[in-house]
């Protein structure tokens, strides 16, 4: 009776994925709406300096990191799903085969790598707008010591 209850409690994730899946919509489609307001302002008012193309720069960067935290959203909701809800059999999930998720660890894996992803994104962002400042520097090795650690544990993580 109870390993039924706990069998039926696996549902309990639909919560997340459902959360997720929103999340991700609501990225995906406030970022349309960014893309397309920069585009607006870039014909209205087209860059005229290099500090104005720095400028857009990163915006875009800003934009790109958006993007790619809603793809990590879509990775939970789609993961989850297909590794509490969806039974092993009938087709295997293209979007799942792609990134190589079969289980619980590959799914934490790969969260990290899109981490490292975006800390590189945020470093970026930093230098263009700050430059080569102390700051920058304090910035890219703080970075440098997440991924590191990152790695190191993406590296000796047990399956």
């Amino acid at each position: 009776m109870l390993e039924r209850a706990f069998n039926r409690s696996r549902y309990l994730v639909l919560i997340i994925v459902a959360t997720s899946m929103v999340a991700a919509m609501t990225l995906y489609l406030s970022t349309l709406i960014v893309v397309w307001n920069v585009v607006v302002d870039v014909v209205t008012q087209p860059p005229g300096s290099a500090d104005g193309g720095k400028r857009l720069a990163v915006r875009l960067l800003k934009v790109l990191d958006i993007l790619l935290i809603a793809l990590t959203f879509q990775i939970i909701s789609i993961s989850l799903y297909r590794l509490f809800i969806k039974s092993s059999s009938g087709r295997p999930s293209q979007f799942i085969k792609v990134l190589r998720i079969n289980n619980f660890h590959d799914l934490k894996i790969t969260l990290l790598h899109v981490t490292i992803v975006i800390l590189a994104i945020l470093f970026l962002e930093q230098a263009v707008e700050v430059g080569a400042a102390l700051e920058t520097l304090y910035f890219g090795a703080s970075v440098a010591v997440v991924i590191v650690a990152i790695v190191f544990a993406t590296k000796h993580m047990a399956d």
